[in-house]
């Protein structure tokens, strides 16, 4: 079939409507949730940490499937596109089932072992018994969407994530308060809107995408190993931030009794999400082109390309925390009349400015060094700041100093804005052409 590559601002708007509207369906379920508890809030926030963890295992392939897919689609062989899609599904499918029964029974355990605050803990482990029991849709939802991205069908994931997260929505309603079934009914709607959407995203494939049988193809064992290639560092990069996140979600319920931290956090990163919502279309949408550009060897457009996306990237951050800077007390009304987590959440919103831009540059970086198949250097630069920086600053600033989430928040500020430096740096050197998976 013919691959009619798109522009930057063609990728890059129909990406920003889905990353946009799912993390406005993600304030609609905080609002929501709010209105029954504070302490309702904070348990799905940390039940969603430690999740984010546990899922780690499906980005190894989702993440290296599209490097492939990309590349491979630049250098006109879509058979080779198709047969990682196949590979993505078998694997994530296998381990998407594993983790699904793992978390069904033994939600509870886990969560007691991670340290989770007294106050939070039933709820959280209702939330993680049901959302982390259909795993498995989690993990086979990117491969489908990354197949239609990859052959620039931008616009079929955004119909499907759009409609699912509708459902979501109105399911909120009804199990929350037509059923009063709080925690539970966030989940259950979560779990059906998730499945609704795969199923929406396999449709989309099959009508969109035809590959003919005598498509060239490669060998299965090069594109595993091109996909291990990207998808091992890179899981493995996620895996170290996830870590590190559920450690300084631990620091923070060692804060306070009452989990006010925990909570804290879940309401200003529901908010910050908004900051760099624009900057992840971005860099997904230069991923696409990277790949494709990769695959034609102009790398000189890779290059240049990647930097535009940095730039607009940093613009949309500065616009979106200087606003949330500003109106900060008056968005959290919208959630809480608490005036002591409303203060802590504005002073979190001030560091947060900076983190934005550093998180920007990070993830448009990472993402063309990802797709370039220089995955390996992330991890080197993640292992190392990760856990000097996010872990130990939060350690230090907020339980040694007493600065508490706010100290937290400036640990994660550096860690993002040294990788940033770092991650620019080895783009513009131009190893990552010595690291193209099409030979």
């Amino acid at each position: 079939m013919e691959t009619k590559q798109k522009s930057l601002r063609q990728l890059f708007f129909p990406i920003f409507v889905e990353v946009l509207f799912f993390m406005l369906v993600g304030s609609v379920d905080t609002l929501m949730l709010s209105s029954v508890g504070d302490d309702q809030v904070g348990a799905v926030g940390a039940a969603n940490t430690y999740l984010s963890v546990f899922t780690i295992s499906f980005s190894v392939i989702s993440t290296g499937v599209m490097a492939v897919m990309t590349q491979y689609i630049g250098a006109g062989k879509e058979g080779v596109a198709k047969q990682a899609k196949n590979i993505g599904i078998v694997f994530n499918g296998i381990i998407g089932g594993i983790l699904s029964m793992a978390l069904l029974f033994f939600s509870g355990p886990i969560l007691k072992v991670l340290g989770t605050a007294d106050t939070l803990l039933q709820h959280a482990t209702i939330y993680m018994r049901i959302v982390g029991g259909t795993s498995i849709l989690t993990a086979l939802t990117p491969i489908f969407t990354y197949y239609l991205r990859a052959f620039g069908y931008t616009k079929e994931p955004l119909v499907a994530n759009v409609a699912s997260n509708i459902l979501n929505i109105i399911l909120n309603s009804v199990f929350l308060y037509g059923f009063d079934y709080g925690v539970a009914g966030v989940a259950m709607a979560t779990a059906i809107s998730r499945a609704i959407g795969l199923a929406l995203a396999i449709l989309m494939c099959i009508w969109r995408i035809k590959i003919p049988k005598d498509a060239e193809k490669i060998r299965i064992s090069i594109v595993c190993k091109n996909i291990l290639q990207v998808g091992v560092p890179s899981a493995l990069e996620s895996a170290l931030y996830n870590v590190a996140m559920a450690i300084v979600m631990k620091f923070l319920n060692q804060m306070s009794d009452d989990g006010i931290y925990v909570t804290v956090k879940s309401y200003a990163s529901q908010i910050t999400m908004f900051s760099y919502c624009a900057g992840v279309a971005l860099a997904n949408a230069n991923a696409i082109i990277v790949g494709w550009k990769i695959g034609e060897k102009k790398y000189d457009e890779c290059q240049k390309a990647t930097f535009k996306a940095a730039k607009l990237g940093i613009l949309t951050a500065v616009i979106g925390a200087g606003f949330f800077v500003l109106t900060g007390k008056y968005v959290m009304r919208i959630f809480t009349d608490d005036a002591t987590i409303i203060g802590l959440v504005v002073k979190v919103l001030m560091v947060d400015f900076v983190l934005e831009i550093g998180r920007i540059c990070n993830i448009v970086f990472g993402n063309a060094l990802k797709t370039a198949g220089d995955a390996a250097y992330t991890v080197f630069i993640a292992v190392i700041f990760m856990y000097l920086f996010a872990v130990l600053g939060s350690y230090v600033f907020g339980i040694s100093l007493k600065w508490c989430v706010v100290g937290s928040w400036i640990g994660l500020a550096m860690d993002e804005c040294m990788r940033a430096i770092l991650m620019g740096i080895r783009w513009k050197s131009r190893k990552w052409e010595k690291k193209v998976l099409v030979k």
